[in-house]
């Protein structure tokens, strides 16, 4: 854990007790603050109770006497319209803040100097902070990861300068942290997500250009033209990914032929045949992931070695098992159409699963890509939209449920003439209507493909 020693002595009001909040609490507590921790919702409550937290109606509070108000990220800071809190914090005067600024303040405190690499994007973030927190892990180094990954950053060991902190963050977490100031920013693509929190395109795109506004490495995929213009803005040290045959191909980093090449063309990293890297939305990752590790001190012979030996992602374009030749793979993580698009260039005659809560514009932008697809299998609520974009452009069976369209798929795999089919889980989509989150949907194929006779 973290002690948020920097608020020693002070007064905070906090809402949100989830995973983060609940970390959040245990940290200023044990720096030395007086915490007034509170949520909408009773059995947060009560679970924070059972830790021995004491939780206080903020609606009472005298809010005159409090020094912040520590948001969780999942609270609405803006849109669709502040909670109620946000405005009794403006009210007050007091600034808003969430963990990552705590995480923040605490290592200009204790060591300023200590390697801090913060991911950002639309996609693939998560697979970036995972592979580069491994190439460092691989060559020796003390390595802590967390934020939006999973682990809370305050329940992660304290930032020291022989030990690096390795976090993933999102556009809600960066809105709350405006200290942020990584030793090496990441900013993968920008698509549009999360809309109804941000109101605008712009505005969620501005909120993302903090992370590398404040590092002093600058590391911008330049595919889409957002991040395009964010890279042009950068005035600071900077490194520009670019995927050959998209965006600017003056990129400092050119991702072609399964590899990341430098400025002159020489191979920096090999990535083609690693199973778990597949695909050309990867090589965007991993040439992320190289540039931090390069930048931190690690050799060449270091990367290729932490490369070949990274396991991958669960639940992110995750290879399951071969049956015959059918490939299973989960990739539940994919839960809008632009990351469900690198699965489908990844692969041909593909048994396709999708579907969810849809996000805005559907599957209408894979239209291009229809023709990799065997077949679709419809699960959860966007089945009727979703039946709506396929009718006469693809062949699809409705199936509801996911234990339905995994028994379909692999029947139909089976009874394939092609060399190399592929069952894909890729729903485009969130799990909400149906499963608690995409962790709880991808465990769930897991099993589903695992309890599957062999051929």
């Amino acid at each position: 854990m973290t002690p948020a020693t920097t608020f020693a002595g002070q007064k905070l009001a906090l809402f949100g007790l989830g995973g983060s909040g609940l970390a959040t609490v245990r940290s200023l507590l044990a720096g030395g603050a007086d915490v007034l921790a509170w949520d909408d919702n009773a059995g947060s409550r009560d679970r924070a109770r059972e830790q021995g937290i004491t939780v206080t109606d903020l609606n009472d509070a005298d809010w005159s006497g409090f020094s912040a108000l520590v948001l969780a990220p999942g609270v609405p800071l803006t849109h669709p319209e502040p909670h109620w809190t946000v405005g009794l914090a403006q009210q007050a005067g007091i600034p808003i803040i969430g963990d990552i600024e705590i995480f923040c303040r605490e290592r200009a405190a204790l060591a300023p100097e200590a390697p801090f690499v913060a991911i950002t994007g639309t996609n693939g973030k998560s697979t970036t902070t995972a592979l580069t927190a491994h190439l460092l892990r691989h060559a020796g180094r003390d390595v802590q990861m967390g934020g939006n990954i999973g682990t809370a950053v305050l329940s992660l060991a304290p930032p020291a300068e022989n030990r690096v902190h390795v976090v993933e963050l999102s556009s809600f977490q960066i809105d709350l942290t405006p200290s942020l100031d990584p030793s090496v920013g990441i900013l993968l693509n920008l698509t549009p997500d999360h809309l109804d929190r941000h109101g605008t395109m712009e505005n969620y795109a501005a909120i993302k250009e903090r992370l590398v506004a404040g590092s002093d490495l600058a590391v911008i995929g330049v595919d889409d033209a957002y991040c395009a213009a964010i890279a042009g803005r950068r005035r600071g040290e900077r490194i520009r990914l670019h995927v050959e045959g998209h965006g600017d191909a003056a990129g400092d980093y050119v991702c072609r032929a399964g590899a990341v090449r430098g400025p002159d063309g020489a191979v920096i990293a090999e990535i083609s045949g690693i199973q778990s890297l597949l695909g050309e939305h990867n090589l965007q990752n991993a040439a992320a992931a190289v540039a931090a590790a390069l930048r931190l001190g690690l050799t060449g012979a270091e990367i290729a070695a932490g490369l070949k030996s990274f396991p991958g992602l669960a639940h992110r374009m995750e290879p399951l098992r071969r049956i015959g030749p059918t490939l299973f793979v989960n990739d539940s993580k994919a839960t809008n159409a632009d990351s469900t698009e690198k699965a489908l260039l990844a692969f041909r005659d593909i048994h396709w699963i999708v579907g969810g809560k849809a996000k805005e514009g559907g599957i209408e932008p894979l239209a291009p890509l229809f023709d990799r697809v065997a077949h679709a299998y419809l699960i959860g609520a966007s089945s009727d939209a979703f039946a709506a974009t396929l009718d006469g452009r693809l062949p699809f069976t409705r199936c509801d449920t996911l234990e339905a369209a995994t028994a379909a798929a692999a029947q139909a795999a089976r009874a394939s003439a092609t060399d190399a089919p592929v069952v894909l889980l890729s729903p485009a989509c969130a799990s909400y209507d149906q499963f608690p989150n995409f962790e709880v949907r991808g465990d769930r194929f897991r099993a589903l493909v695992a309890a599957l006779p062999e051929a």
